[in-house]
């Protein structure tokens, strides 16, 4: 409607142009007839004639001129009002921001329309959101994204800003490139998102991580530059978060080792080209074996052997980390008879999918193994970073039977606080600590509290990176009761772990 309405305003420009040149000419044609007709003498007629024409031409172009600009201003208004209308039916209705598809289109015009101008691209994600969901609610997650974008608007007011996806944004900057000026402002928003806002009545700080690129320097168009901006930020992701990191040519090498390794990693699932190795755990005797941990191998037919470091977290950007998880998960069953008790690892990823336990409980079903003799190892982080889904799943399992172990604990300096609200049954203290117990007082006082505590909740305390008799006796006494390492026995296949059970028997 009001597109409608200023249109209008302009047809009624044209219109009083128009009549105000008719009425013009018009009155001064009439006064020329007038003057001819009263004769004042055919000289005297000549020049008031000359005078009236010059009259004429003058009054047209003031005319015209006033129109013009009478035009031009109606027409200004124009497009303000029609790209107010449709930022107004193109915006997130949450935030305010652009959404994903006028935003692309918007940034691909003014590239277009300024194929000489440099344009510099922010691709921001915020960080934990689902954290601060699963803490607050998803209002909270709201609030914090409305922050986010008014934060992004008071630091960055001439810059187009869309909504890319639930926690992502776009934000370019015109006739912009210098990248060093353009992390000043990264810098900037981080710390502006770093003050404390209330949220369900709580002081809670955000975070953010953010790619950049800029045009021509690192891309030819929108989609490359939108491209490389991406990752630039699952860079900063790796590093850890809550940074700014620009693009960098090198980083297409590592884009290109990613789909080699996700392209190569999927053959070798659906071709079984993967293997698993068992390391055991042994009793508090430190000779009786009581479970072994599963540990995936893969040895590449031209890369040789890659390592799990390599790929586990290749895996968890994609759905391979589903599938690379069932694929472990069934091997271990399989070999569980010879076994007899295993452990396996499960991604934060994994524990994040409402259907994980339902999954988990038909490969239990497939293979017909007694869920009691099968623990889920997870990192620390888990468990401190959980929310509703995680610590529904792993209630689940414990449910169904299945042992829960916390890996490396100490490592990601997990609160005690949350040990009493999270349900396991296995500590596996961080080699960290193992490797240093006989020249760091504080590491022994750690591990020996450490089992303190879990003998007060009860709970096993594994002991990971046992390397020396050494280390095996002091943790001994600071009251493991199971140990893990080189010096108790390295990872091996099923056959040649069969093959040394036999041969010690014997």
């Amino acid at each position: 409607m009001r597109g409608d309405r200023s249109l209008s305003s302009v047809l009624d420009v044209y219109r009083g142009v128009a009549i105000n040149a008719a009425v013009l000419i018009g009155a001064l044609l009439v006064f020329c007839l007038a003057a001819l007709v009263i004769g004042f003498g055919r000289d005297r007629s000549i020049d008031v004639l000359h005078a009236i024409m010059a009259l004429l031409v003058a009054g047209l172009l003031i005319t015209i001129r006033a129109g013009y600009g009478a035009l031009r201003r109606r027409v200004a208004l124009v497009d303000a009002a029609k790209n107010a209308v449709l930022e107004a039916a193109n915006s997130d209705a949450l935030t305010g921001a652009l959404n994903r598809s006028y935003f692309i289109d918007q940034l691909g015009q003014h590239v277009h329309f300024r194929a000489r101008q440099a344009v510099s691209y922010l691709q921001v994600d915020m960080d934990n959101l689902k954290v601060l969901n699963d803490t607050h609610g998803h209002g909270a997650g709201d609030i914090a994204l409305v922050h986010l974008v008014r934060t992004l608007k008071s630091l960055m007011p001439d810059a187009i800003i869309g909504r890319l996806g639930g926690d992502e944004f776009g934000v370019a900057i015109l006739g912009h490139d210098n990248k060093a000026a353009l992390k000043r402002i990264g810098t900037e928003l981080l710390d502006r998102l770093d003050q404390p806002i209330h949220i369900a009545g709580r002081p809670v700080r955000l975070s953010a991580t953010i790619g950049l690129a800029v045009m021509p320097q690192d891309a030819s168009d929108v989609s490359d530059l939108i491209s490389k901006a991406d990752l630039a930020l699952y860079a900063g992701k790796r590093a850890g978060r809550r940074s700014i990191v620009a693009f960098e040519p090198d980083m297409l090498g590592d884009e290109r080792h990613r789909r080699f390794v996700e392209r190569e990693l999927r053959a070798a699932i659906l071709l079984n080209e993967l293997a698993l190795h068992y390391q055991p755990i042994l009793a508090a005797d430190g000779t009786t074996v009581t479970s072994y941990e599963a540990l995936v191998r893969w040895q590449h037919k031209v890369r040789g052997m890659i390592s799990p470091a390599d790929f586990i977290g290749i895996a968890e950007q994609s759905d391979l980390i589903d599938k690379l998880g069932e694929w472990v998960l069934r091997r271990a069953l399989g070999d569980l008879p010879q076994l007899g008790a295993v452990g396996v690892n499960v991604s934060p990823v994994q524990l994040r999918r409402t259907d994980f336990v339902e999954r988990f409980a038909a490969i239990l079903a497939e293979r017909a193994a007694d869920p009691k003799k099968v623990t889920v190892e997870i990192t620390e982080s888990v468990p401190l970073l959980a929310g509703d889904v995680e610590l529904a799943n792993l209630a689940r399992l414990r449910a169904l039977g299945v042992r829960v172990a916390i890996d490396d604990f100490g490592a990601g300096h997990a609160s005690l606080y949350y040990l009493r609200r999270f349900a396991f049954d296995v500590i596996k203290i961080d080699r960290t600590y193992v490797a240093n117990i006989g020249e760091n007082r504080v590491d022994a006082m750690i591990v020996s509290a450490i089992c303190e505590i879990a003998r007060s909740l009860p709970v096993e305390v594994v002991a990971e990176g046992v390397e020396t008799e050494t280390q095996l006796t002091l943790l001994k006494a600071a009251g493991c009761t199971g140990f893990q390492g080189y010096h108790l026995g390295r990872p091996q296949p099923l056959a040649r772990l069969a093959s040394a059970v036999a041969a010690a028997a014997a």
